[in-house]
């Protein structure tokens, strides 16, 4: 298990990585095209919007891994190991089921709406459907991280930390 987790992690991490540099590399191209060549490229708002949903659903994913999302912990500190344990539990369960209603099942909704009506993106011409395709993927991976967690709770032990990450 710690394997196929280390694999998605460092997959994750570069698809992330991946999809900065690209929207880095799009910006820039927007700011030379646009004041140095005086005919701004017309696919470079859009394509950086839809490199933004991306880095931001799989970003939210890498978080929620990492345990860096947004949490208050003053109330847990109180608490003794076990509560802690069985809070820990509730939330991760609460995840799970959060990812699984909101993020698969509603966004593969939206995936499966749009690819039927055939929305097209206005610049760069593809299915809107190819790029909420991301949700029910990113629901997907917290939901596996949630459970994951779930796992590792339920045995006593601590899940395997994200190498290459401070």
């Amino acid at each position: 298990m710690n394997k196929l987790i280390s694999r998605i992690d460092s997959a994750l991490k570069w698809t992330l990585a991946s999809l900065m540099l690209s929207i880095v590399l799009v910006v820039g191209w927007q700011v030379v095209s646009r004041y140095l060549l005086n005919t701004p490229s017309s696919i470079t708002e859009e394509l950086s919007r839809c490199l933004l949903i991306w880095i931001g659903m799989l970003g939210a994913a890498l978080a929620y891994r990492t345990g860096v999302h947004l949490g208050l912990d003053i109330v847990t500190q109180r608490f003794n190991t076990r509560n802690r344990q069985r809070l820990a539990m509730l939330v991760s369960s609460a995840v799970v089921v959060f990812a699984v209603a909101v993020m698969v099942i509603g966004g593969g909704n939206l995936v499966a709406l749009t690819y039927e009506l055939n929305q097209m993106s206005a610049a760069l011409n593809i299915r809107m459907a190819y790029i909420y395709m991301i949700i029910p993927f990113s629901g997907s991976l917290i939901a596996f991280y949630g459970c994951c967690q779930l796992y590792y709770l339920s045995t006593d032990q601590t899940m395997p930390t994200v190498e290459g990450l401070h």
